[in-house]
């Protein structure tokens, strides 16, 4: 029998609490405790092997496909994704789904979402009004939600779009719910399903709606049902009038085929449209404000970002065309990512024995590179307390050193999208709104689903605004 990994006390509420709320201060002393490997026992029935050294995080995404599963260990997100999704597919199911879904998320048509990215970021700092504290998480938020909506959901029509974007709002504010991870950890997929759907029925007897709407996370529930009974019709309605020549992913999907001819049927892309909101929505406006959470920390940072636009530009608006050549300002972003992680995990489920950094473990476990204490090793990163983004232009580390979106053969579909669109909306609000911090800096991480963010969304206060021609 393997002996695992030391690691905090076992099945402990204390350490799951701390894990929900606190995870980095628990990381950094679970590593200072146990060194570069460590397990945590208490994630509902599961039981994770955490590690820290590149070299070991090499041996995880560059095993068999076969041999980890990503999609069991993702099961835990079931109940909010749905069972089609690609996170919790494995081995060739997963590769199936994946080669259908990569195509539309590279090449030329990032060009046209570009200008949409562009259009849906002046309008909001348009409503930006000066010399009022204002949440740029929150703005960006927005923003990323419209950017969906519009270039992954493919909805133009202005009260469909106003719908819509309702029932999306809802569900992803009643997600970031710190206590929804709790429950997501605590309890197994099926029954959580179970739960969250009870009372949603509208055919259920009035009396048992009411009562089942006092049980907890019911608005998380009902916002749920909402976004799919809305996706559903829209997924219907785009078969009915037809794709066309839409560059939307939703119409590049409606009309992708897998190998033997079919398509991806209503409900695997419902499932697959959640999947790329949940993944490509709030943890794109959660990185975006914590770039300008540093840009605001680090004046000389912000200046020469300023700088790089003007030389690009040319004093003109930056517009997407000019993104690929602002080196600086994409070393600001993975610099940002490497200082302040997201998600601090990705995992594997071990379908045999095997041995990884050289710990024998079990069939059945959990591994996990654990993100913000790999991004700050010292015999990686030199000085990793120091925000110095000058370091991803003198060298590109390796992918088993900064993973931002994973690695290996789950790394996010949409990184190329994400990449792009924080691009775009930075270099358009950086030239053009003049921003101070309201409060100080820096701030504290605090959580936001699953996701890990400044506090109170970062306030800032609009000090100018440059304005730009129709």
């Amino acid at each position: 029998m393997s002996k695992l990994p030391p690691g905090p006390p076992a099945r402990s509420v204390v350490t799951l609490a701390r894990w929900a709320l606190r995870p980095l201060e628990l990381l950094d002393e679970c590593a200072e405790r146990f060194g570069d490997c460590f397990t945590f026992e208490g994630f509902g029935a599961q039981t994770v092997v955490f590690f820290t050294r590149p070299e070991a995080v090499k041996e995880i995404f560059t095993a068999s496909a076969e041999d980890l599963y990503a999609g069991q260990g993702n099961a835990i997100l079931e109940a909010i994704v749905g069972k089609n999704s690609l996170l919790l597919l494995d081995g060739a199911p997963h590769a199936r789904e994946r080669k259908l879904l990569m195509p539309p998320f590279h090449g030329e048509r990032m060009n046209a979402y570009g200008r949409v990215m562009r259009d849906i970021t002046d309008a909001r700092v348009d409503g930006w009004e000066k010399r009022r504290a204002f949440s740029i998480q929150d703005e960006a938020s927005a923003i990323t939600l419209e950017v969906i909506l519009r270039t992954v959901f493919g909805v133009e029509e202005a009260e469909r779009l106003e719908h819509l974007r309702e029932r999306l709002s809802v569900f992803v504010r009643e997600g970031a719910n710190p206590l929804v991870l709790t429950l997501l950890l605590t309890v197994p997929a099926e029954t959580l399903t179970r739960v969250l759907m009870a009372g949603t029925d509208p055919e259920e007897a009035f009396w048992k709606r009411n009562l089942r709407s006092l049980l907890p996370f019911h608005a998380l529930a009902m916002s749920g049902r909402d976004v799919d009974q809305g996706l559903l019709a829209e997924i219907r309605r785009r078969r009915e009038e037809g794709t066309g020549d839409r560059t939307d992913i939703l119409s590049l999907l409606l009309d992708a085929r897998y190998e033997e001819g079919d398509g991806m049927s209503d409900e695997a892309l419902r499932d697959e449209m959640v999947t790329l909101l949940l993944a490509g929505h709030e943890t794109t406006a959660v990185t975006l404000a914590w770039v300008f959470h540093r840009l605001l920390l680090h004046p000389e940072v912000l200046l020469k970002v300023q700088d790089e636009l003007q030389a690009v530009a040319g004093g003109a608006p930056p517009e997407p065309e000019h993104v690929p050549k602002l080196d600086y300002l994409d070393a600001v972003i993975r610099e940002t990512q490497r200082v302040h992680t997201i998600i601090p995990l990705v995992v594997r489920r071990l379908q045999r024995d095997m041995t990884i950094g050289g710990v024998d473990l079990p069939k059945g476990v959990l591994v996990a590179p654990a993100i913000p204490l790999l991004h700050k090793r010292k015999d990686v990163w030199g000085d990793p307390e120091a925000f110095r983004p000058e370091r991803f232009l003198e060298r590109k580390p390796t992918p088993f050193e900064f993973l931002p979106f994973g690695g290996g053969v789950r790394r996010c579909i949409g990184a190329a999208f994400a990449h792009y669109e924080m691009k775009v909306v930075l270099a358009r609000i950086l030239w053009r709104a003049t921003l101070r911090a309201e409060g100080p800096l820096p701030t504290r991480t605090v959580r936001r689903g699953v996701t890990l963010g400044p506090k109170d969304g970062m306030p800032v206060v609009l000090e100018a605004r440059r304005e730009v021609s129709a």
